[in-house]
């Protein structure tokens, strides 16, 4: 793919995370990271479009679920789907723990994604929602990023170290093989 290509693919899966849970935006971020640590992008370029994606995404199902998250709750579908008694619970635990659960919360992968939605529900202020979930975004991507980057240009010295064990394991286990064996056939013999 050419490097702008890969840019819009890490950055769309990065923003239908929060709006599809089960397409999981730290696999594309890995492998954009990947790439980066071959050259063909920018490292920090990947960080980025990644943040800014996730965060407008995750900022757009706040200010959705702000403006009609009530209403449909209070439908009889979304009665369905989020029992009153969860509802009040849930905006219960938000006004407690507000922001640092929210910051928290967003470094649970698939818990993730309904965090901004229920904060709006909720009512959380824009400021006591989007602050934590843009400050955790930029601490998990920033990381996992930068590791899968840092670790590419390792990975013939892991793969030579790999190898390495390989081999040694490979002779400790038909050392181990051979003294079992040994050990089983003199038993067996008796004292002599």
């Amino acid at each position: 793919m050419p490097p702008g290509a890969i840019y819009v693919v890490v950055a769309l899966l990065a923003a239908i995370e929060n709006v599809f849970p089960p397409i999981p935006a730290d696999t594309a971020v890995a492998i954009g990271a990947f790439v980066s640590g071959t050259g063909r992008v920018s490292t920090l370029g990947i960080f980025l479009v990644t943040w800014v994606a996730n965060v407008s995404s995750a900022a757009g199902m706040y200010v959705l679920a702000r403006r009609v998250g009530k209403p449909f709750l209070a439908s009889r579908l979304g009665r369905r789907l989020v029992k009153p008694a969860t509802l009040a619970r849930l905006e219960r635990l938000y006004r407690s723990y507000g922001s640092f659960g929210i910051f928290l919360s967003r470094f649970v992968p698939g818990a993730r994604a309904i965090v901004p939605p229920f904060a709006g529900v909720a009512g959380l202020s824009a400021a006591r929602a989007l602050i934590p979930m843009a400050a955790a975004s930029a601490i998990w991507y920033g990381t996992l990023t930068f590791l899968v980057a840092r670790y590419v240009t390792e990975i013939h010295q892991i793969a030579r170290v790999m190898d390495g064990l390989s081999t040694g394991g490979l002779v400790a286990a038909g050392a181990f093989v051979a003294i079992v064996v040994v050990l089983f056939v003199w038993k067996r013999r008796g004292p002599a």
